[in-house]
C-alpha cells in the first residue's frame, strides 16, 4: 500500500463514520433510535436496502465466483423483483397499520407470544452468524495487507462499525449508506474499466466478451432443471423468490430500512427501486469477475491467489516443491498464450472449425493448470496444516493489489470496507432492535423508560458486535463466502417466511399449530442440509411449504381434540 492509497482509504472511512455520528446525534427515544423518526425518503430507503445486501462479501467473493463459475450466479436474484412487488402490496401496509418496530411484533398480534419469540430467535441466530462472516470478509484483506493477525483485524473492523451504529441507531445506518453505495458502485465501475484497458492491444471489449463466452463464462441463464444445481433459472425464480420474500419481508435488517420511511408510498418506492437495480448491479459485479478471468488468460495469474499463505509455505521445508509447481504452472501458461492468440484470431474470423480447435486447446491447458493448482493446495495443507486453501475470495483483491495504480487501490479497499460497514451496521442495528423490542421489552422488562430502552439498544448493539467478532474468527473454515452467507440464510429463512405466510394468508391456522409446525419444518431443513445434496436455494421453499403443511395438519389435529374435549 502506497501513501496515496492510505489517504484515500482512511479519508473515505473516516468521513463516513464522522458524517453518520454528526448527522444522527441526539436520538433520545426509541422511536427516533429504532425507526429514525419515520423521516426516510424513498431514494434513501432504496439505497440503504441495496447497501445492506451488498456486503463486502459481494465485492470480494462475487468476482471470484464468476472467475471460477461464470455468470450463472446472477440467476440467484431472478425472483427478487417479483418478491419486491409482493411485499410492497401485502406486507408494507400491514406493518404500517400496526405501527410496529420489528416484523415480529405482528406475529404476536396474529398468533401468540411464543410464536413471535420463536421467529425472533431464529432470526437472531442466523443474522448473528451472518454478521460474523460480514466482518470476516474485509478482515482477511486488511490482515493480508497490513500483516496483522486476523483476530486483531476482526476486532478493529467490528469496533469501527459498533461506534457509529451505537451512536445513531437506524438513522445513522441509513444516512451513511448513501455515501457508502456511491463509493461502492463508483469504485467497481472504475475497476471494470481498468480490467478491460489492461487487455492486449489486439483484444477489444467485444473480443473479451467473445473469449469469455467461448470459454463458458457467459452462462447467464440455464433452463435445465436439476435439484442439485445451485444456480439455474428454476432455482433462482422459485428458491430465490422465497429467499427474497423472507429476507426483505421478515429479516429485521431489511424491514428496519423501510419501516423508517415517511409513508407507505416512500417505502414501496424504495423496495421497487431495489428490485429494478439489484440484478443489473450483481450482473456488473459478476461481469467484472469474468473480465478478470479473461485478463488472466493473457497475463499469468498466481498459482495460488492468497499470497500470504504462499509466503508461509516458502518459509517451510516444502519451499522447493512449491517453486517446482510454480515453474510447471508458468510453463503451461506460456504454452496457452499461443492457443489464446489462435482463439482470438478464430473468433474474429468467425471460423467455426478453428474456434472449436482453439477452444479445445485452451480448455485442455486450463485443466492442466487447475491440476497444478490442486497440487499446490495439497502442498499447502501439508506445509501449513491450518491454512485456508480456498482462494477464490482473493482473486479480485489480488488483481487490485498487483495491477491497479496508486489511489485506485485505496479506493477499491474503501469499496470493500464501505460495503462491510453498511452491512454489519444494518445487521447489528437489526439484532439490537429485535432483542430489545421482541425479547427484552416484551418478556423481561416491560416498565422501562424511553431512555432506558435506548440505552438497552446501545448495549445490545455492543453485545451483538462482540458475538459477531468472535464468530468471525471461525469464518476461515467456510467455503466461498458469498455462498456461505446465503446458505446460512437459507437454513432459517424458509421457516421464518412460512410463519409469516401463514399469518398473512391462512387464517384458520392458530398459534399452537404454527409454533410446532415451524419447529418441525426447521428440523426438516436441517435434515436436508446435513444428509442430502439438495441445492441450498431449495431449503427456502422446503422450509416455507413445510410450515404451511404441518400447520394445516396440526391445526386439524388440535381442532379435533378441542371438539372432543367440548363434547366430553
Amino acid at each position: 500500500m502506497r501513501p496515496l492509497d492510505w489517504i484515500v482509504l482512511l479519508g473515505t472511512i473516516s468521513f463516513i463514520v464522522i458524517y453518520g455520528i454528526w448527522k444522527t446525534r441526539g436520538s433520545k427515544d426509541i422511536e427516533g433510535y429504532l425507526k429514525g423518526d419515520n423521516s426516510m425518503k424513498w431514494w434513501t430507503i432504496g439505497l440503504s436496502i441495496m447497501a445492506t445486501q451488498a456486503s463486502a462479501i459481494t465485492f470480494l467473493s462475487t468476482p471470484g465466483q464468476a472467475y471460477e463459475d461464470g455468470m450463472r450466479f446472477v440467476q440467484f436474484y431472478f425472483g427478487l423483483p417479483i418478491a419486491m412487488v409482493i411485499i410492497s402490496i401485502t406486507v408494507i401496509p400491514i406493518f404500517y397499520k400496526l405501527n410496529v418496530y420489528t416484523a415480529y411484533e405482528f406475529l404476536e398480534n396474529r398468533f401468540d407470544l411464543k410464536t413471535r419469540s420463536l421467529a425472533a430467535v431464529l432470526f437472531l441466530i442466523q443474522r448473528g452468524l451472518a454478521a460474523g462472516i460480514t466482518i470476516y470478509a474485509p478482515s482477511i484483506i486488511l490482515s493480508t495487507v497490513l500483516g496483522w493477525s486476523l483476530t486483531i483485524t476482526n476486532l478493529v473492523m467490528g469496533v469501527v462499525v459498533i461506534i457509529y451504529t451505537m451512536s445513531g441507531g437506524t438513522k445513522a445506518v441509513s444516512v451513511t449508506q448513501k455515501q457508502q453505495m456511491a463509493v461502492m458502485m463508483g469504485g467497481m465501475i472504475i475497476a471494470g474499466i481498468m480490467v478491460v484497458s489492461y487487455l492486449p492491444e489486439n483484444v477489444g471489449f467485444t473480443d473479451a466478451v467473445n473469449v469469455a463466452g467461448s470459454l463458458g463464462k457467459m452462462n447467464v441463464v440455464d433452463f435445465s432443471f436439476d435439484w442439485d444445481d445451485r444456480y439455474n433459472f428454476w432455482s433462482g425464480i422459485t428458491g430465490g423468490l422465497f429467499l427474497a420474500l423472507s429476507y426483505f419481508g421478515t429479516d429485521q435488517s431489511q424491514v428496519a430500512r423501510y419501516l423508517g420511511g415517511k409513508s407507505i408510498g416512500e417505502s414501496r418506492l424504495g423496495l421497487l427501486f431495489n428490485g429494478l437495480l439489484k440484478i443489473p448491479m450483481q450482473f456488473l459485479i459478476l461481469f467484472i469477475g469474468v473480465m478478470v478471468f479473461v485478463f488472466y488468460q493473457f497475463n499469468q495469474p498466481p498459482v495460488f491467489f492468497n499470497e500470504g499463505t504462499k509466503t508461509k509455505v516458502y518459509a517451510t521445508q516444502h519451499a522447493d516443491e512449491l517453486r517446482t509447481l510454480e515453474a510447471n504452472y508458468s510453463s503451461i501458461f506460456e504454452e496457452k498464450q499461443q492457443a489464446m492468440q489462435g482463439l482470438v484470431s478464430a473468433l474474429k474470423a468467425d471460423d467455426a472449425a478453428a474456434i472449436a480447435t482453439a477452444e479445445a486447446q485452451v480448455e485442455n491447458l486450463n485443466t492442466a493448470g487447475k491440476e497444478v493448482r490442486e497440487d499446490v493446495k495439497a502442498l499447502i495443507t501439508k506445509a501449513v496444516p491450518n491454512a485456508e486453501t480456498k482462494d477464490t475470495d482473493y482473486v479480485f483483491i489480488s488483481f487490485v493489489m498487483k495491477y491497479l495504480p496508486a489511489g485506485l487501490v485505496g479506493l477499491l479497499l474503501a469499496v470493500i470496507f464501505s460495503a462491510a460497514m453498511s452491512s454489519v451496521a444494518s445487521e447489528l442495528n437489526a439484532l439490537a432492535s429485535t432483542t430489545v423490542v421482541d425479547i427484552y421489552k416484551r418478556s423481561v422488562n416491560q416498565s422501562g423508560s424511553p431512555a432506558h430502552y435506548v440505552t438497552a439498544s446501545k448495549l445490545f448493539t455492543v453485545g451483538w458486535g462482540i458475538i459477531a467478532i468472535l464468530f468471525a474468527t471461525f469464518a476461515s473454515m467456510l467455503d466461498n463466502l458469498i455462498q456461505a452467507v446465503n446458505i446460512i440464510g437459507s437454513i432459517f429463512y424458509g421457516t421464518i417466511l412460512g410463519i409469516f405466510l401463514v399469518a398473512f394468508y391462512f387464517k384458520k391456522i392458530k398459534g399452537n399449530a404454527v409454533f410446532f409446525a415451524a419447529i418441525l419444518a426447521e428440523l426438516v431443513v436441517l435434515y436436508c442440509f446435513y444428509f442430502t445434496d439438495i441445492a441450498f436455494l431449495w431449503f427456502n421453499v422446503i422450509g416455507c411449504v413445510a410450515v404451511i403443511l404441518f400447520g394445516f395438519i396440526l391445526q386439524n389435529m388440535i381442532g379435533k381434540k378441542e371438539k372432543e374435549l367440548i363434547q366430553v
